[in-house]
């Protein structure tokens, strides 16, 4: 009996047990299906909040339009007042080259210069000499033609004599004698006139040859002074061009910046163009922000931008703005593309360069240097521009 009673007992604890452990695996599952449910609302909440106005990459790095610095002339290096990570002002001067040749081809110019405006000031002095020899040749040209119609009235007056004496002699009137001596004396008169119409072409001659001088001469000072002559302005302009010249033998900043990539020594012969450093501008520091092709649908330019870097951490955070997209993606401007023609070509996601500029007041508080790892988060719900 008591063993029935025990049995019975031990039944009845089982089944309650049983019922006790359904209920818990009831509240369990009702639990996880809550986990669910709120894991589900969330992500959805989350996706439509968030991600998906929102896009993110950690493949970003700082960059900076780096001024390179080279020399305009050729010269031997006399001093290098920089080192790598000195920073510099605008203007300031880094290298000085040697600067005698230049200050000869400057001090040659300047001579050729003051050559040019003797010579010039002798045209102008020359043009009224010329004036004077023309109105001397134009009297001359007068008086040869003054005298070449005297040898012509002589001549006539001669022939006129000589006829009449050669119309007398049959007569007996005139003497042999006579005769001869007005025969010698039209030969005379024929000989001057010959004479005076050489003198007169020489003297015309003369007057053009005069007139032509004068003409050359005032080609060389025609409508222009003597400081727009050319002749002087071409003088003035080299010597302008061996002063700048001089000034270029010193080497200065061309922006702000830090020093880097020092390739120059002092007593080095450099070349023209010839890269002698680097300056990177950090004030003026960018990001550019390597996003994947699907997560620019919604990107624009003028959006902001959070960017965090690796050298601050989350502690500091800057903002930006999206400034442009390139055009292409890194792989469209490989050396070697990654596409090809045999067959075994992957699609693999391409990433795209979006350039992000920083706030200056933010860079002035915590700079950056050229290549630090940066995340960059773009707000695509924002207005664009």
């Amino acid at each position: 009996m008591q063993t029935q009673r025990l049995a019975a007992a031990s039944e009845e604890i089982e089944r309650e047990a049983d019922a006790a452990m359904k209920a818990r695996r009831k509240q369990l599952l009702v639990a996880l299906g809550c986990a669910v449910l709120v894991c589900a609302f969330g992500f959805g909440a989350y996706e439509y909040i968030h991600a998906s106005r929102f896009v993110s990459t950690d493949n970003a790095y700082t960059a900076a339009e780096t001024a390179q610095v080279t020399p305009t002339v050729s010269g031997i290096v006399r001093e290098v007042r920089v080192t790598d990570t000195q920073r510099v002002r605008r203007g300031d001067i880094v290298v000085q080259l040697d600067d005698t040749d230049a200050r000869l081809t400057l001090a040659q110019a300047e001579a050729e210069l003051g050559r040019a405006i003797r010579r010039v000031r002798g045209y102008a002095a020359n043009d009224d000499n010329l004036a004077a020899q023309v109105a001397s040749r134009l009297s001359e040209q007068q008086r040869a033609a003054a005298q070449l119609a005297s040898a012509t009235a002589d001549l006539d007056r001669a022939q006129i004599d000589l006829a009449r004496r050669e119309a007398l002699t049959s007569s007996g009137s005139v003497s042999a004698d006579e005769l001869t001596r007005a025969r010698n004396a039209f030969e005379t008169a024929k000989a001057n006139l010959a004479a005076a119409q050489a003198q007169t072409a020489q003297a015309r001659a003369n007057h053009a040859a005069a007139v032509g001088a004068r003409e050359a001469n005032a080609v060389l000072i025609a409508n222009a002074t003597e400081d727009s002559n050319p002749e002087v302005a071409l003088a003035r302009a080299r010597r302008d061009q061996a002063r700048v010249n001089l000034e270029r033998t010193v080497v200065r900043a061309p922006i702000d910046g830090i020093v880097v990539k020092r390739q120059v020594q002092v007593g080095q012969q450099v070349q023209a163009g010839a890269p002698l450093l680097s300056i990177v501008p950090i004030e003026l520091v960018h990001v550019d922000a390597n996003f994947k092709e699907v997560q620019l649908e919604r990107v624009r330019v003028g959006q902001p931008v959070e960017v965090v870097s690796d050298l601050y951490g989350d502690a500091v955070k800057y903002r930006g703005v999206v400034t442009g997209l390139s055009g292409g993606s890194g792989s469209a401007f490989a050396t070697i593309p990654a596409q090809n023609a045999t067959g075994n070509w992957i699609k693999v996601v391409q990433r795209v360069p979006v350039r992000i500029a920083l706030d200056p007041a933010e860079l002035a508080a915590h700079p950056l240097q050229v290549g630090l790892s940066m995340t960059a988060t773009i707000d695509t719900r924002a207005a664009t521009l």
